[in-house]
C-alpha cells in the first residue's frame, strides 16, 4: 500500500469517526445537557487515549508547555460546548456544514497570531467562504435561526485552537498533544457539568461512550493522516462527513437536507479546498528554499 493511499484511508476513517460521533452526540442530547455530554465525551475519550501512555511510558506526560496546553484546552472546551449544543439543537447537516468554516477562521487567526502573510487570492477564498456561511445562515430571512451563531462561534474558537495546536506541534509529538489535551479536558468540562448533573440512563450510556471513543479515535487517525499526506489532497476527503450526517439526520431524525445548507456547504468546501491547496504550495516552497538558505553561510 502506498503512503498516499494510507493517508487517504486514514483521513476517510477519521471522517467516518467524526460523523458518527456527531450522530452519537445528537442521540445523547435527547436526555442529557450539553455540558454533561462534553464531560462524558472527554472522560471516555481519555480512556480511549490511555493506550498511548502504555505505549510511550510516563515520559509522554513530560512537557515544558503546560501553560499553553491549559489555554488551548480552555478555549477547546468552550468550542466543544458551542459545537455540541449546535449538534443537539440545529439540523444535523446544518451544524456540521457550519463547522467546516473553521479553516476560514484559521487563516484569519494565522495572520493575527502567527503573523503569516496572506495574499489576495487566499483573502478572496476567505471571502467566498463567508459567502457560503451567509447562504447557510440566511440572516434577515424567515429561515434564520439564532442558534446558527452558536455553531459559527464554535468554528471561530476551533480555528484559534488549530493555531495553538500548530504552535505546540513545533516542539510536541502528536500523541502527547492528544493525551494531555484530553487529560485536561476532563476536569475543565466536569466543573460546568456538575451544575446540571443528571446521571445518564439506559442507552444514553452507549451514546456518550461512543462519542468519546469515536472522537479520540478520529483525532488519532486525523493526526496520522496529515503526517503522511498532503493537506490539500486530504481536505476534500474530510467533507465526506456531510453526506454521512445528512443521511443519518434523514434516517434517524426525519431531517431533510435543506437546499441552502447544501449550497452553502459546497461554497465553503470550494473555499477550503483552495486555502488548503495554497497552504500546501507555500509549505513545499518553504521546504525547497530551506536547504538553499542553509547552504549560503558555507558558500
Amino acid at each position: 500500500m502506498t503512503t498516499h493511499l494510507r493517508a487517504a484511508l486514514l483521513m476517510l476513517g477519521s471522517t467516518v469517526f467524526f460523523g458518527l460521533m456527531a450522530v452519537a452526540i445528537r442521540l445523547a442530547s435527547d436526555t442529557l445537557h450539553t455540558f454533561e455530554i462534553a464531560f462524558f465525551r472527554n472522560l471516555f475519550g481519555l480512556l480511549a487515549a490511555l493506550p498511548l501512555l502504555l505505549h510511550h511510558g510516563p515520559s509522554l506526560l513530560r512537557t515544558t508547555q503546560l501553560p499553553r496546553y491549559f489555554v488551548r484546552c480552555v478555549i477547546g472546551v468552550l468550542s466543544m460546548f458551542a459545537g455540541f449544543w449546535a449538534i443537539g439543537h440545529l439540523p444535523l447537516a446544518q451544524a456540521v456544514a457550519l463547522s467546516y468554516s473553521t479553516p476560514i477562521f484559521v487563516t484569519i487567526a494565522a495572520v493575527l497570531f502567527l503573523h503569516e502573510q496572506v495574499r489576495a487570492r487566499r483573502w478572496a477564498a476567505v471571502g467566498v467562504g463567508f459567502v457560503g456561511v451567509l447562504v447557510i445562515v440566511r440572516p434577515g430571512t424567515e429561515g434564520f435561526s439564532a442558534g446558527t451563531l452558536v455553531a459559527i462561534a464554535a468554528a471561530l474558537l476551533s480555528g484559534i485552537v488549530s493555531i495553538q495546536i500548530k504552535q505546540l506541534s513545533r516542539t510536541e509529538p502528536a500523541d502527547r498533544i492528544v493525551l494531555l489535551t484530553t487529560l485536561l479536558w476532563v476536569p475543565l468540562s466536569l466543573l460546568p457539568a456538575l451544575a446540571v448533573w443528571e446521571w445518564p440512563r439506559g442507552i444514553a450510556w452507549l451514546w456518550v461512550a461512543a462519542a468519546g471513543t469515536l472522537g479520540t479515535g478520529g483525532h488519532m487517525l486525523w493526526t496520522r493522516a496529515l503526517k503522511l499526506g498532503d493537506v490539500s489532497a486530504l481536505t476534500p476527503i474530510s467533507f465526506m462527513q456531510l453526506p454521512i450526517v445528512a443521511l443519518s439526520g434523514w434516517l434517524l431524525f426525519a431531517e431533510p437536507l435543506d437546499r441552502w445548507t447544501a449550497l452553502g456547504a459546497a461554497i465553503i468546501f470550494s473555499a477550503n479546498a483552495y486555502i488548503a491547496h495554497r497552504e500546501a504550495q507555500l509549505a513545499r516552497r518553504r521546504a525547497t528554499a530551506a536547504p538553499v538558505e542553509a547552504a549560503k553561510p558555507g558558500e
